[in-house]
């Protein structure tokens, strides 16, 4: 355990509820409503400020995609392997669903852009719009 980080129900409750969801990706309104289910509910202030800790000690990522959604955040554990897992969006703009997107052809085309280009491509930061195959299928 990290030193110097303060313990409390709230941040082992979190971590918990980070456990379930793998590498997917989650928003406050999401932990809140978890919580809210289990007849746990914790404030929505408390889990912003617990979130943007975690952000900091690297035990998550936050993605803001754009100006019209809630940022998302990814529980990537306690180590820290931001840097060598690299992670692209897609995000559909019918339903708003966000796809995690690891892709060794879409890293190959960041390398490119950085080799040719001169331009380093932020993963963190790259989203890809367009439908998913399920609103596709609705067409």
């Amino acid at each position: 355990m990290r030193t110097g980080i303060y313990k409390t129900r709230h941040r082992d409750d979190l971590m918990e509820y980070f456990e379930t969801t793998g590498s997917d990706h989650f928003t406050v309104s999401d932990v809140c409503e978890y919580f809210r289910q289990k007849n746990e509910p914790i404030g929505t202030a408390t889990v912003y400020r617990q979130l943007e800790k975690m952000v900091t000690e690297g035990i998550l990522n936050k993605y803001i995609i754009d100006a019209n959604s809630p940022a998302c955040f990814q529980y990537i554990g306690s180590h820290e392997h931001c840097h060598e897992d690299v992670c692209y969006h897609c995000k559909c703009e019918k339903c708003g669903k966000l796809i995690h997107l690891h892709c060794e052809e879409i890293m190959s085309f960041a390398k490119h852009l950085e080799t040719e280009h001169s331009f380093i491509l932020d993963p963190r930061r790259t989203v890809f719009y367009g439908i998913c195959a399920e609103c596709a299928g609705k067409q």
